[in-house]
């Protein structure tokens, strides 16, 4: 069986529009505001380091935690979903998830920079339930198709680009206007959306077989 492209676009694709660098960059410098050059960069490796941390654990620890509580993989797929789409659904219209959304008290102007890299930054921001979900998801399809290192490939070019964006948010906040921001968030949401739809349909069909026919 031969390297899977499609898969690695698949993952990353997901990846993208679910934590949106792009759209998150703007959060970054908020939460980070009056901070030094040196605290911003501490502030993004960390954040970094926690994203990663938080993918790999779902990845690596999500079927496990499934099967301790008795929970069958295609309801999970099924639940991830729907709340996949409900994400889509409020990036198209324009608006943050409270799924992954920092209330108001989390981005307040006295908020140390260094306390914010896992949380909110981290979490719930970028690994928040939707990103658990579809990670948990991706990697059992990984297993049952032979597809792992796909799903590394497609995970780790994810990471380093969020890395490389949280490094140059200060940068990319200067030349970043709302309407592009806006524009990306909506085209993100369709990218999800479809995601959320083939995670949907999926489970359906392992649950109800005669779906398939």
């Amino acid at each position: 069986m031969g390297f899977d492209l499609a898969f690695v676009t698949k993952v990353f694709a997901a990846l993208f529009a679910i934590m949106n660098p792009i759209a998150n960059v703007p959060v970054f410098l908020s939460l980070t505001e009056g901070a030094s050059a040196q605290a911003q960069r501490r502030v993004a490796v960390l954040a970094a380091i926690g994203t990663a941390t938080g993918c790999l654990i779902a990845v690596l620890a999500g079927r496990p935690i499934l099967d301790l509580f008795g929970i069958d993989v295609d309801h999970f797929r099924l639940a991830g979903g729907l709340l996949v789409l409900l994400i889509a659904l409020s990036m198209l219209q324009g608006t943050a998830s409270h799924a992954h959304a920092a209330t108001p008290h989390e981005t307040a102007e006295d908020l140390d920079p260094a306390s914010v890299a896992l949380y909110p930054l981290t979490v719930p921001l970028l690994v928040g339930p939707g990103t658990i979900a579809t990670l948990i998801v991706f990697a059992q399809t990984a297993r049952a198709q032979g597809r792992i290192a796909e799903l590394a490939a497609g995970l780790g070019a994810f990471l380093a680009l969020l890395t490389a964006a949280l490094l140059s948010a200060p940068f990319v906040g200067r030349h970043l206007t709302p309407n592009a921001t806006a524009i990306t968030r909506r085209l993100m949401g369709m990218i999800l959306a479809a995601v959320a739809m083939e995670m949907m349909v999926a489970s359906l069909q392992a649950l109800f077989p005669g779906l398939a026919r």
